[in-house]
């Protein structure tokens, strides 16, 4: 394998995994916020073993995304040195702003949290709380906006030597895509984060243990299970439409179209066969260009726009679009329905539906996955949209060999990691929150 599709590859597998943490840090450090406000205001007290439970998990969570998140940053001057000469006086300050204004922020604050219940008034352990939440989004902002740059790059000049130098920071930070990309992204960890407390607590209730604190939690993971999905709804629709704006060829790519169209079909689902230059399945006539500006004849752009050289892997860009649309329809369904249970009565003795919330657990990672899949392949053969090639951005001095070492070793430990944390998580959740006084459920 040549060194460059090995250095693609050890980056996608580092981020794709340390991806999974962040998208649960961000959700559950807002139940967490959002329990220990009950719990401030009703007095009660199980919402506080809700509050401690979580912050358990937590804890767990944001150990593994800090030690998987600093590798990838590393790899930025390992394995792609190109780029980071290019664009260090830009990508260098977004990072350097999310560690000093956001990362310290929170991994300061989710110490109190875990070790200052006893050590700290209840009004300062929710000023703790709360800044654990700012701070994670705070976080997942700067490094959206680094993203988002490298999609829709703005407020930059390129100097003679090729070089590209920030000439206005608002504009760099608030580019095109900056908005919408971090509402579709803050709501997929919201969704995650739901779906996982619901499973964990419709299990405690479906096994009858650990009593009212159960049933407080599936009740708040419910209400969140119906409410996100349906504001992720919105923002993905936000989200396509930047995209058809400012990335017409990877819009064309998540649908398969070749033609610049009026009235543009939307696939349910499909294929498409790129040699011969044509998509088969199941369409909605006119779906795409009536979901773009509600208008059955309005144009979309298609692939033939431009050389084929600038063309994503379209079948793979594709399939992962229509996977993660289509699990978040189903997350939409399935928390809705949670919902009418809840408000009918029947939740806590709807077996079936207790038996089944478990097993969503892991669906908003693969949703996520897909996304990221969508998003980064989908721009390819860009590392910066229109301004420079990926090919460009790599190391000329990092060998196949070498990248092929570490691909290895970093496949094995974090292997190892991924079973640790596995292991850690469940018997966490073994455990349960603390009971309550004397016993009582």
């Amino acid at each position: 394998m040549e060194a460059l599709l090995l250095a693609r590859i050890q980056f996608a597998f580092t981020i794709g995994f340390h991806i999974l943490f962040p998208m649960m840090t961000l959700g559950t450090a807002g139940v967490i916020l959002l329990s220990e406000t009950l719990h401030l205001i009703k007095k009660d007290d199980v919402y506080r073993r809700i509050t401690d439970y979580l912050a358990r998990l937590l804890a767990l969570i944001f150990v593994v995304g800090a030690a998987t998140g600093i590798v990838m940053e590393f790899s930025f001057g390992t394995n792609w040195s190109s780029y980071s000469r290019t664009v260090g006086d830009i990508f260098g300050p977004l990072l350097a702003a999310e560690g000093i204004l956001a990362f310290f922020l929170e991994s300061v604050f989710v110490g109190v949290l875990i070790f200052g219940r006893k050590r700290v008034s209840p009004r300062v352990y929710w000023v703790s709380a709360l800044l654990v939440f700012i701070g994670g989004h705070l976080s997942a902002f700067w490094i959206i906006v680094a993203n988002s740059w490298m999609q829709t790059p703005a407020g930059y000049e390129i100097t003679a030597g090729g070089k590209i130098l920030l000439r206005d920071f608002s504009a760099a930070v608030f580019n095109p895509s900056t908005g919408v990309r971090l509402a579709h992204t803050v709501l997929a960890s919201w969704v995650t984060s739901a779906v996982m407390v619901s499973g964990i607590a419709a299990y405690y209730v479906r096994k009858g243990l650990h009593g009212e604190t159960a049933r407080a939690m599936l009740k708040m993971g419910i209400v969140l299970f119906a409410i996100t999905p349906l504001l992720q709804l919105g923002a993905a629709h936000a989200h396509a439409i930047q995209v058809i704006d400012t990335q017409p060829v990877k819009a064309a790519a998540m649908e398969g179209h070749f033609q610049t169209t009026r009235g543009a079909d939307i696939f349910v689902f499909g294929y498409v066969d790129e040699a011969a230059e044509k998509t088969y399945g199941l369409s909605l006539p006119g779906g795409l260009s009536f979901l773009y500006n509600f208008d059955f004849n309005s144009e979309i752009q298609g692939l033939k726009e431009v050389e084929k050289d600038q063309w994503p892997p379209l079948n793979l860009v594709f399939q992962s679009y229509h996977i993660m649309v289509t699990l978040g329809m189903a997350f939409i369904g399935v928390g809705l329905l949670g919902a009418l249970l809840l408000w009918t009565g029947r939740l806590y003795t709807a077996k079936w539906f207790l038996w089944i919330l478990p097993f969503l657990i892991p669906l908003p990672h693969i949703a996520h996955e897909t996304g990221w899949i969508t998003a980064e392949v989908g721009r390819q053969p860009w590392i910066i949209y229109g301004l420079m090639k990926t090919a460009a951005g790599a190391s000329v001095v990092v060998s196949a060999g070498e990248l092929a070492f570490s691909l290895t070793m970093f496949f094995l430990v974090y292997l190892l990691l991924f079973v640790m944390f596995l292991l850690l998580f469940l018997k966490i959740v073994k455990k349960g929150p603390e009971p309550a006084p004397g016993g009582r459920a």
